[in-house]
Parts: structure tokens; C-alpha cells; sequence
């Protein structure tokens, strides 16, 4: 079973980056920001381009599990 920091640290890759291309690459990894009400309401929130978190449509992302050495680079870096 994870453990509630292993949740807490969440990615996604990018799918679709129509009509912002300036906040979304496609193909890059984004660090997720939990948010049961976006989550709800067909939302994923991330951290974009510009560094702030923003809730996209979630059908632009894809959820993934990343190894931990993967996951500490990502983390230092954003």
C-alpha cells in the first residue's frame, strides 16, 4: 500500500496541448496538484509552464506512476 506523501506526489503526461500551447507540451510530465473538486467536475489540476497550478480538462492528461529516482528529479526541478 503507498503511503499518503507517495499519493501526495502525483504526474501525468500531457496529451493534448489545443489552445495552450504556451501553458502545455505535449508529451511532457506535469506534477499533479490534488483536488477532489476539479477531479469532480472532469478537471486535473497541474503545474504548468509557468510555474503556477492551473486545472485543465483531465482528457488532456494521462496519469502515470513514475519510479522514485524519476519522481525526486521531477520534484527538484519543479
Amino acid at each position: 500500500m503507498k503511503t499518503e506523501q507517495a499519493r501526495s506526489n502525483q504526474f501525468a503526461v500531457c496529451l493534448n496541448n489545443e489552445g495552450y500551447r504556451a501553458s502545455l507540451e505535449v508529451g511532457k510530465i506535469y506534477r499533479v496538484i490534488v483536488d477532489q473538486e476539479a477531479s469532480t467536475n472532469g478537471l486535473i489540476r497541474v503545474i504548468d509552464e509557468s510555474g503556477e497550478d492551473y486545472a485543465f480538462s483531465a482528457s488532456r492528461f494521462y496519469p502515470i506512476e513514475v519510479p522514485k529516482p524519476v519522481e525526486e528529479v521531477l520534484l527538484s526541478v519543479s
